[in-house]
């Protein structure tokens, strides 16, 4: 049975760690001579073999999605999956203060695929710009994070990572952002937290709750205040050496919300973390069509419009493609 990898899959095993291009072949190898091995997706027409990330070095576990045809199969795509149980956002849980609080998303593997590829794309336009026009912020890139630090992470956290920020952070593990100036490469000059930062400030806000909490007990219902939530995740900070606001993912909801250290009150963004990484690619790419913020250079280094200072307001070139 001939088995084909498309050049996409590919290039995707390569970014999740670098034992999954092996895993990737092995399974291939083993997918020849047992074609019916995997299990029905949601997809249609599509099967599912998982992969233990513990019998490959530096390889998370995978979720490995295929066609068979009669003479041929085709790999569609693979992910990496948690080995949390799925859980029923209906179902209702009790956090330590014994209130009700929403469940994690349930894992659905058919559409966390469509997720990886959404993430990866993205984020591989993003990097790409950087490359070829401000190769100073694409140095300020970290490498991917290993699939044993995310796991360390979501034992901190005691919340399952979801899918799409568990690829982006196989991806790059943070921005340091351009010298002095500590401007990331995302919109508004913000960056994407490093792991550390952000288990020091899910502590942070959490702390900040239960401080709240204790004034909440005596207020009426409708005058609670809700400054973090359990399922919050920081994700995306105000620059890189700013840690006094930035984006939280909602791991209930899947969508972004602004946080402040200041205990101001939580701003919806209304942006999934795919579709904020596809703004900014698209803003990068099309800056004539950018409506939140303008893209320009500083020597090698991307500075968006909305942090322009006097310092580099004479250096700034604003980015026309």
């Amino acid at each position: 049975m001939d088995v084909e990898i498309p050049p996409f899959v590919r290039d995707t095993a390569t970014q999740f760690g670098a034992g999954v291009p092996y895993a990737l072949k092995v399974v291939a190898g083993q997918l020849a001579d047992d074609p019916d091995m995997g299990r029905p997706s949601n997809l249609p027409g599509i099967l599912t073999v998982t992969v233990d990330g513990d019998l490959f070095e530096d390889c998370p576990a995978l979720a490995i999605g295929y066609i068979r045809e009669p003479d041929r199969i085709e790999i569609r795509y693979l992910n990496p999956i948690s080995f949390a149980e799925p859980v029923d956002p209906a179902e209702p849980v009790e956090d330590a203060q014994g209130q009700e609080q929403q469940k994690e998303r349930p894992a659905d593997p058919a559409t966390d695929a469509v997720t990886v590829r959404e993430v990866a794309d993205a984020w591989q336009r993003i990097t790409g710009w950087l490359r070829q026009n401000a190769p100073d912020s694409y140095a300020g890139l970290r490498a991917g994070a290993g699939p044993t630090a995310i796991a360390a992470l979501e034992g901190d956290l005691g919340i399952r990572i979801p899918v799409e920020l568990h690829v982006l952070w196989l991806l790059t593990a943070g921005d340091d952002g351009v010298n002095d100036w500590g401007c990331g490469c995302l919109p508004g000059g913000e960056a994407l937290m490093a792991l550390d930062a952000v288990a020091a400030a899910y502590r942070q806000r959490l702390d900040a709750q239960a401080h709240e909490d204790t004034f909440n007990a005596d207020r009426p219902e409708e005058e609670r205040i809700t400054v973090w939530k359990p399922t919050w995740i920081p994700v995306i900070s105000h620059g890189a050496a700013d840690g006094t606001s930035g984006l939280y993912l909602d791991a209930a909801t899947g969508y972004l919300g602004r946080w402040s250290r200041y205990n101001e009150g939580p701003g919806d963004e209304l942006d999934t973390l795919v579709s904020y990484l596809e703004e900014a690619a698209d803003m990068l790419e099309a800056p004539a069509l950018a409506t939140r913020d303008k893209p320009g250079l500083v020597g090698g280094a991307l500075v968006w419009g909305s942090r322009i200072d006097s310092a580099l307001e004479d250096r700034w070139r604003p980015w026309t493609g």
